[in-house]
């Protein structure tokens, strides 16, 4: 009679958690955690000095914390096991650095995740990013997908064969689309096709037909992250993004999650029907400000805030790797956001003094530009490693030309240049124009540009300007605005106008993100909420928006040219 009570009492009990469970994963609202460009690496025996820095003398060009990443992971993931409002956790691409060619870091990875799904009971859905497989090595797609079988793909309502997307339910009214958006063989480049856009429409009719909202999840930009960004980091956003954005957009998909440029970043676009769609980007999680997302759904509105990791476990740490000294321990433990952001900035200056030359800008000796561009290149690092103020620095430098760097506490160029660099990464570009810091910068490109040039003549450096910029697809699309600024500003000569007019729109972007939507904790309206507006009304307020950023253009660069005339005026 007992074994019996036991067996009854025992189904009981499991009955109720499975209903617990049931509830747990059937609520309306939805509410996970987003991280990108995990990175893990195999902790290295001993650390590699890549520069003289007294601290970060092991900062790589990527700026991440490769020996720490394994620990940067646990602190996340323990975080996410702990917290009552993350049911989920979704990871968007590049779970290993060296993924392509070392499987064995992907099962490292993928042991860390199941432990956590064995000890929390949340389930994480993955996909891949460019670090992670590719059809030529030895992590292909089918061996990606067998790894992390049991992180979405288990779950998987559909799958494509040729590469890892899949869908999977999240909650009682949401699907996810995991949307492999990487080249087969190519290790930054986008892979969308018009095939994998048809699947995607299919799959978003589907959602739809089955009373779902259509979640997008993929590893590169859908949208804008960087003023220029087809420019600067041209792999890093897939091809034609305004009209996948607008497809996607008119397919119901409201909200996409990448990651691969590394930066937390929320930005807006609206379709010619009325249509938002908001791609959030996700800063890498073991790079400064070492963040990832916790985002909170409901039918009326998204809520969406930043958590870092805050600590790791430096004594294990330390014991594992041979190197790490007591200022470097001390400075992690009292702090390990600063230390991640002094080892960005490290890294970013070693990662940039390594790309100033010929080789690694790709310029031919041959080129019309060549001694031009090199000449500048050299100026260009001997004035950024001045001392910013003081005797011998670009604060007197400055003074020759008739510019007023003010005191600072930034130590060099180096130091101002790279402080800019975290801004964007870490979504901190709120610096209003008269701001110190941007005040600051100006002046002290403003003494770059006149010191950097002043023994070149003006049209051998707007040849070279034209020239450099025709290689990157944008011509003599320079020389109407230039034609205007001297018709408004004859004292300028051309080439100088040319280069405030390519300068100026990316020091504002990286220095003023205005797009209205936060970077990271804000709100936007909900699946469920309905624009009214007509499809007419639309059109114009897209053609609207489209005179206004080329007014606003001409605008910004008269503001820098006026900003600039103590540097420029004759």
């Amino acid at each position: 009679m007992k074994k019996v009570l036991s067996i009854i009492l025992a189904a009981v009990i499991a009955l109720s958690v499975l209903s617990v469970a049931a509830a747990a994963s059937d609520k309306d609202d939805l509410r996970f955690a987003l991280a990108s460009d995990l990175h893990y690496s195999a902790t290295e025996e001993v650390l590699e000095k890549t520069n003289d820095d007294p601290i970060f003398w092991y900062a790589n060009r990527r700026c991440d914390m490769e020996n720490e990443s394994g620990w940067i992971i646990d602190e996340f993931l323990n975080q996410c096991a702990e917290s009552d409002d993350v049911d989920f956790v979704l990871i968007a691409g590049d779970l290993a650095n060296r993924g392509r060619t070392r499987p064995e870091d992907h099962y490292a990875v993928a042991e860390k995740l199941r432990a956590f799904e064995e000890k929390s009971g949340k389930q994480v859905y993955v996909i891949n990013g460019n670090h992670d497989a590719s059809e030529e090595q030895e992590t292909n797609f089918a061996l990606f997908k067998k790894i992390y079988a049991d992180f979405g793909y288990d779950r998987a309502l559909t799958t494509r064969e040729d590469d890892c997307s899949y869908t999977a339910d999240l909650g009682s009214k949401y699907r996810l689309i995991a949307l492999d958006s990487n080249h087969p063989t190519k290790s930054t480049e986008d892979g969308m096709t018009k095939e994998k856009l048809s699947w995607v429409k299919e799959q978003a009719e589907l959602a739809k037909k089955d009373g779902r909202y259509p979640i997008l999840m993929m590893h590169h930009n859908l949208l804008d992250h960087l003023p220029i960004q087809r420019v600067l980091s041209r792999n890093f956003i897939v091809k034609f993004h305004f009209t996948t954005a607008e497809l996607f957009a008119d397919w119901g998909i409201k909200t996409v999650f990448t990651g691969h440029e590394h930066c937390s970043d929320a930005t807006v676009y609206t379709s010619a029907l009325g249509n938002k769609i908001y791609d959030f980007t996700t800063t890498s999680l073991t790079m400064y400000p070492l963040e990832y997302r916790v985002m909170k759904f409901s039918d009326d509105e998204i809520k969406y805030e930043a958590r870092s990791v805050d600590k790791i476990d430096s004594e294990a740490l330390r014991s594992t790797v041979e190197g790490y000294t007591d200022d470097m321990i001390n400075a992690m433990n009292d702090d390990l956001a600063a230390y991640s952001k002094g080892f960005l900035k490290a890294g970013v200056q070693y990662r940039l003094e390594r790309s100033l030359s010929a080789e690694k800008m790709g310029i031919d000796e041959d080129a019309v530009y060549y001694d031009t561009v090199m000449y500048a290149v050299n100026k260009l690092r001997s004035l950024l490693s001045m001392p910013l103020c003081g005797e011998n620095s670009l604060q007197a430098v400055a003074k020759e030309y008739g510019i007023d760097i003010p005191d600072s506490s930034y130590k060099s160029g180096w130091d101002l240049a790279t402080d800019l660099v975290a801004w964007h990464y870490s979504g901190g570009e709120h610096f209003d124009m008269d701001s110190a810091e941007v005040q600051t910068l100006l002046k002290a490109v403003a003494t770059i540009l006149r010191n950097d040039f002043a023994g070149i003549a003006d049209d051998v450096l707007l040849k070279a300007a034209n020239g450099f910029l025709g290689e990157l697809g944008y011509g003599q699309i320079a020389d109407s605005l230039m034609k205007y600024c001297i018709s408004r500003f004859g004292v300028y000569t051309k080439a100088e106008i040319f280069l405030v007019a390519i300068a100026s729109p990316i020091l504002y972007k990286f220095a003023c993100d205005n797009d209205g939507v936060d970077d990271n904790n804000g709100v936007i309206e909900g699946y469920g909420t309905v624009n009214f507006k007509s499809n007419v009304s639309n059109i114009f307020d897209n053609l609207n928006n489209l005179s206004e950023k080329i007014t606003f253009y001409l605008q910004l660069v008269m503001s820098y040219l006026a900003r600039l005339n103590a540097v420029f005026l004759k």
